[in-house]
């Protein structure tokens, strides 16, 4: 019988929650999570997991998990923390299987606690499934009330009573939807599911020989195909698949569903393609290294730098990016203005995530766990600071506060994407719309907020020429508030849009019928 194991320790504050800001008064856009999946027999597919999750360690650093099958039973091993934290050589060694999916968490719906840990796991009527997400539905009242009708405790699998500590995110419901199929198979089952699940998913399953993959209609969230000499891999961005020496075999299609197991790759679709691709992956959220849609992000972002140049030019003696993900930008607007770009914050290679957070007197005392100025290439000169976003303008002021004490003499602010107004429901977690500080003040009021000489946003027809995509194909929404997949409760929502009047500062978890209680 499959059965489910796990380290069991976890390192959460006393609310339950993860201690991992270094700041929490500080956080900016927070990433959605990394998915990857692999079927390779006679490979070492924990290892191959272990390390394509290292390489999307950026999307996800509250917790990690990895599912292995040895073709008779899946373990399941997760733990809150980075890649490198939950996992050691001794426990790779003990997963050993040909087919494993991974999973590198930050939640956007369910509290961040063990339970919440991916991938999620159930038992079926002859076997069991494991499944990892990246991305958030919008429907998750309507896919409960799916999960409702499954048979009741009575019945042998006991799938909609809830065991005690089993994880409250949308997750867990499309998981005990897909481990119910008693008259069908799990590749059948899932073509029933997923045409029913709304909003942003790229999922990878698995039962104990097949590994399943599929993407949203919309492909909101990327997902991509890769090969090796003995088998098959997908994972959230190519580079994962660069890095374990997999060669790209293309995109998963929107609303597409794979199926790989010893009978070769399989393909269903399961729903037409409404292609509305993030553009904030473009903007900060993928790997610079790595192609979406065929054009490859960094060059995108050097592109936002030269255009931003363009729409906002200002005499400066040096152009200057908040490491790290300013740097291709930055790099645009100095090749775009002439300005020499050199590196004036100097961010500590080894911060991480700190499980300790500061005290207010620490805090007061302007203690600096990431960056510090470099004052020899500062003091004296007109700076151009290039960064990706502002989202409640606390880290952009305090930056300002550092270069002015290092000795500038003019602080210019430019952002490569345009002012964030509205909030993601499909994986992002943002603040919510009373917290982003471009709600509440205009461009000017806003360079006067974080102390800078001028500020300048890229326009949004500027930003979306620079990722190469025709702008009908991404969704803006967090720019624009034109949401490509329909919210589901206009009512609640449109209190939450307008007014703002709800006080959790993570978006996927302020909306009661957008996730579990």
């Amino acid at each position: 019988m499959p059965y489910l194991s796990s380290s069991g320790s976890s390192r959460r504050g006393g609310d339950g929650r993860l201690t991992t800001a270094l700041d929490p008064q500080e956080a900016g856009p927070q990433d959605a999570c990394g998915v990857f999946g692999v079927w390779a027999p006679g490979e070492d597919v924990a290892k191959l997991t272990y390390f394509g999750l290292y390489a999307l360690q950026h999307r996800g650093q509250e917790s990690a998990g990895i599912a292995v099958s040895n073709g008779r039973q899946i373990l399941v091993y997760k733990d809150m923390g980075l890649v490198s934290q939950v996992f050691d050589e001794t426990t790779l060694e003990s997963l050993k299987g040909h087919v494993a999916i991974g999973h590198a968490r930050y939640s956007t719906t369910g509290a961040s606690t063990w339970e919440n840990a991916q991938p999620t796991f159930r038992p079926t009527a002859d076997g069991s499934v494991a499944l990892g997400h990246n991305g958030n539905l919008i429907n998750t009242h309507e896919v409960r009330g799916m999960v409702a009708d499954l048979p009741g405790p009575d019945d042998e699998l006991e799938l909609h009573t809830r065991p005690a500590g089993e994880a409250t995110n949308d997750t867990s419901l499309v998981t005990a939807l897909l481990a119910h199929h008693p008259d069908s198979s799990l590749e059948q089952r899932a073509l029933e599911v997923l045409p029913h699940l709304r909003g942003a998913f790229c999922f990878v399953w698995m039962n104990e020989n097949t590994l399943y993959a599929a993407r949203d209609p919309q492909g909101i969230r990327p997902l991509v195909l890769g090969r090796l000499d003995r088998g098959w891999v997908v994972a959230s961005e190519d580079a994962a698949l660069a890095t374990i020496g997999a060669s790209v075999v293309r995109e998963v299609e929107p609303g597409e569903m794979l199926v790989i197991d010893d009978q070769g790759l399989r393909s269903h679709r399961f729903a037409e393609p409404e292609r509305k691709g993030c553009v904030f992956e473009y903007v900060y959220l993928a790997r610079p290294d790595a192609t979406i849609s065929g054009r490859n992000v960094h060059e995108a972002r050097v592109e936002m730098g030269r255009r931003l140049a363009r729409e906002f030019p200002v005499e400066a003696d040096l152009v200057m990016p908040v490491p790290e993900s300013g740097t291709p930008a930055a790099s645009g607007y100095a090749q775009e203005s002439g300005i020499p770009f050199g590196q004036g914050f100097v961010k500590n290679a080894y911060v991480g995530r700190t499980f300790i957070q500061p005290s207010q007197t620490l805090r007061q005392l302007g203690i600096r766990l990431k960056l510090n100025a470099l004052e020899h290439m500062i003091r004296g000169k007109k700076v151009v600071v290039v960064d990706d976003s502002i989202v409640r303008g606390n880290t952009q002021r305090a930056q300002v506060r550092m270069l002015r004490e290092a000795g500038a003499l003019e602080v210019h602010v430019r952002i490569s994407s345009p002012p964030v107004k509205w909030p993601c429901f499909y994986g992002i977690d943002f603040a919510t719309r009373a917290e982003l500080i471009a709600n509440g003040l205009d461009v000017d009021e806003i360079a006067a907020s974080v102390g800078a000489d001028s500020l300048g946003y890229i326009s949004l027809e500027g930003m979306v020429e620079a990722t190469g995509q025709p702008a009908q194909s991404l969704c803006q929404a967090c720019f624009t508030g034109e949401y490509p997949v329909e919210l589901p409760d206009e009512s609640l929502l449109g209190k939450h849009l307008l007014e703002a009047t709800l006080k959790s500062p993570t978006m996927g978890r302020a909306l009661p019928v957008l996730n579990n209680p």
